[in-house]
This record gives structure tokens, C-alpha cells and sequence, in this order.
């Protein structure tokens, strides 16, 4: 045996391990809606609320089980697994029957498009992420609506890329203030984002609105960048314009997916549509495809059954649709009217209400966060504060549980503003 004397060789055993750093990316990448909802509720002297929890928060349409995408939808994709013809890689812009269909769905006379002016993406936020990915580049700035969507925030300050924040008009349906976003423009301006219908706002632009964002682009000669998830879901009394049929000049990146109209968000299908004028986006077309290697497509599968969905699901679904939408926005808006301190922002599409609060109408709120901090703790009602959007002082509730529970949220929401008020 070797002599308890000899000193143990220790040239072969590991150091310590430093912490191993993180990258710049993603220490710069901050999403404040899974932020918010992911911070426990702090306990309160208030008495703590014993009533079920109601969900008002995210926005999926699917979370309850009220809305249910078509069952042909379901049967298309059925179709496409059962075939064994989607079971390996696709290519990286798209299946060549998806990016056709996608083609055909959205292609008008005045913007008109062929399958080589689609690239499917990982749901609509990949498409975001793309779209700004190819327009902007570090130390350059994008425009971006305030209150706004805050993953056009996340993607460009990841990619340490400027955001500027025009402001929207509460008091005109949150139409964009123009000559706040022509006032933000530079030389480094990259791209201006809109999102219509909005999200959070509910709203729906008119034609001579989009013309009027659409006549900065051209003066400034900045491409344009048009979120169009919640296309062709607007209310009544309401007409959806895509932006790109109001142009044969301005250069524009239209983007969409199944995820809302479908009520799939889920299958994390979307797509870029390039509008393109007079080979303005020769490069950035190829920019697109060189990006979509980076995951080499969405599920094909998926993508396969896209030709039946857009075919056969019956004409009547989609109002049908806006219609449940509709009428679940109309019980919000007429409930919380009543609400002391709340200011209602009448919804004109997609699946929001957003609510100024009127902070001097309370005697222990001194914020939207602390609105829906005591909310959730002596209610159980949770809604997400105006701080997500960039846009503090209001609140923004999702449409889509079910009546009863909008009903509940409402009378719960309502007794807490009473509780509350001066």
C-alpha cells in the first residue's frame, strides 16, 4: 500500500468552473409579458381573494376550449401525416403547396403575388423576427407603435437594433400619430412597423390612414413592415384593407399566420408576403431565404395541409368567427363602463379591449402594474398592465374566455375599481 505520507497527484482533476457568461444576444433579449406573468403575486394586507381564477392575460384563443378551429382543419392535417410525403426536411422558405396556396389566398390585382414572393415561417412571431432581421441592421432604428406588441421590442433590442416608438391616439380608435412618427425618421431609420388590426389596441385603420403612413414611407423612402395576423377580423361595421393593396410604390413585408383566424396559435404556422416595387427588395428577397436556413423551415406537415384549409373550410366560418368575437368584446366594453376610474376603448377587431384607468379616481393605486397586482391578489382576475405595451396607464384584457367567465371578470373587476375608488 502506498505510504499515507505521499502527497496526493492532483495534475489530472478538474479547477473550479467559473459561472460561464451568457451571450450579448441573450442578455439583451426581455419579453415583459413573460416577465409579468411570471412573477409571483406578492402577498398584500388586503384579504386574498378565494374566488376561482380568471385569465385575461394571453392571447390564445384556444385556453378555455369555447373556440375551436374548423374540423376540416384538423382533417387536413390528418391527411398530410397520413400520406407519408411530409415527413422530412422541407425546404427552408417553405413547402412548395403552402407557399402556392398562401399565394393565391392573398394575391390581389393591386398587389398581386406568386409562390416565390412567400417564405413560411415558425408561426407569426418567426416571421417577425425575420422580417425585422433582414430590414435592420445593429446600430440602426426601426419605428414601432406605442402601445404596441412587445415582441417587435424583444426581436430588435436582441439584435441591438433602436427602437423609436410613435404614439397612437387613444382618442381617435388609436390611429397613428403622424406627425409623431415622421418627426422620429433619420438617416438610420431602417423600417417602420404597424400592426393592424392591433394588438393590444383592438383597432382597425382606415383606408386614408394607411395611405397616410403609407405617403411617410414614400417621402422618406423607408420599406414598411405590416403585421396582418388578425387580417379580415374586424367587427362589424368594420372593413379590414391589407396595407399592400394601397401602393404601387412603397416596398412592404406583409405578415400573417394561422394562429388567430384558425384558432391554431399552437401549429406555429406564418409567412412573409414580399410586395416588392421595382426590385426595391432584390436583396432583401434573398436576405429572407438566407435567413429561413437558420431553422430550415416550419413543420411540414403542417404547412401540406395549408392548400385544403385555405379550399375547404366553409365561407361562413370566418364571420361566424368575428361574430363570438364580437359579442364577447361588447360584454367587456359594456360592463366596464361602469366600472368607476376605467375608460373603455371601443374595440374595432382582433381580441382585445384596452382600458385607460383614470389613476386619480383611486385613493391606493398608484399604477397600471399595481392595478393588476391588487387585482389578481383580492380578485383573481388577471389582465395585463399598460407597462407590456410601452403605453402606461391603461390595461389590456383578451376577449376570448367564456361569456360567463367575462361576465364574472367584469363584476369582480367593477367591485374592485368601488373597493378602491376616492
Amino acid at each position: 500500500m502506498p505510504s499515507a505520507n505521499v502527497p496526493k497527484d492532483t495534475r489530472h482533476q478538474p479547477a473550479g468552473w467559473a459561472p460561464v457568461p451568457s451571450s450579448d444576444v441573450s442578455r439583451r433579449t426581455f419579453n415583459p409579458i413573460r416577465d409579468v406573468l411570471s412573477r409571483p403575486v406578492q402577498p398584500l394586507s388586503t384579504p386574498k381573494s378565494t374566488n376561482e381564477p380568471i385569465s385575461l392575460s394571453i392571447g390564445d384563443p384556444t385556453v378555455f376550449g369555447n373556440f375551436k378551429t374548423h374540423p376540416v382543419v384538423v382533417e387536413a392535417v390528418e391527411e398530410a401525416v397520413r400520406s407519408f410525403s411530409f415527413n422530412g426536411y422541407p425546404p427552408s422558405v417553405g413547402v412548395p403547396q403552402a407557399r402556392e396556396a398562401v399565394a393565391r389566398k392573398y394575391t390581389h390585382p393591386q398587389a398581386p403575388l406568386t409562390a416565390n414572393d412567400v417564405v413560411m415561417a415558425s408561426g407569426c412571431s418567426g416571421a417577425v423576427e425575420m422580417a425585422i432581421g433582414v430590414l435592420c441592421s445593429e446600430g440602426q432604428n426601426i419605428l414601432l407603435p406605442r402601445p404596441g406588441f412587445c415582441l417587435y421590442n424583444t426581436v430588435a433590442g436582441s439584435r441591438n437594433i433602436e427602437t423609436r416608438l410613435y404614439n397612437l391616439v387613444a382618442e381617435r380608435n388609436w390611429e397613428v400619430d403622424i406627425a409623431h412618427m415622421e418627426s422620429l425618421i433619420d438617416q438610420n431609420t431602417a423600417a417602420i412597423l404597424i400592426n393592424n388590426p392591433s394588438n393590444p389596441c383592438g383597432s382597425n385603420f382606415t383606408k386614408a390612414h394607411l395611405n397616410a403612413i403609407l405617403a411617410v414611407c414614400d417621402r422618406h423612402r423607408i420599406p414598411l413592415i405590416s403585421d396582418e395576423i388578425y387580417a379580415d377580423m374586424v367587427f362589424s361595421g368594420q372593413v379590414f384593407t391589407s396595407t399592400a393593396t394601397l401602393t404601387s410604390t412603397v416596398p412592404i413585408l406583409t405578415l400573417g399566420g394561422l394562429a388567430k383566424q384558425w384558432l391554431i396559435p399552437g401549429w406555429r404556422i406564418g409567412w412573409i408576403l414580399i410586395h416588392d416595387r421595382n426590385d426595391a427588395f432584390a436583396h432583401v428577397r434573398q436576405g429572407l431565404f438566407a435567413l429561413s436556413t437558420l431553422i430550415n423551415g416550419p413543420c411540414a406537415p403542417i404547412q401540406a395541409a395549408i392548400p385544403r384549409i385555405f379550399a375547404d373550410v366553409p365561407e361562413d366560418y370566418l364571420p361566424a368567427l368575428n361574430a363570438q368575437l364580437e359579442s364577447h368584446a361588447r360584454i367587456l366594453e359594456a360592463e366596464l363602463a361602469k366600472a368607476p376610474g376605467l375608460e373603455v376603448i371601443t374595440p374595432q377587431g382582433a381580441m382585445y379591449v384596452m382600458v385607460k384607468l383614470d389613476l386619480d379616481s383611486f385613493k391606493d393605486i398608484d399604477s397600471d402594474a399595481d392595478f393588476c397586482h391588487k387585482l389578481k391578489w383580492e380578485e383573481s382576475v388577471e389582465i395585463l398592465p399598460g407597462e407590456c405595451f410601452a403605453y402606461p396607464g391603461t390595461v389590456r384584457l383578451v376577449i376570448t374566455p367564456p361569456k360567463d367567465k367575462l361576465h364574472a371578470a367584469a363584476s369582480r373587476i367593477a367591485a374592485f375599481c368601488e373597493r378602491h375608488g376616492r
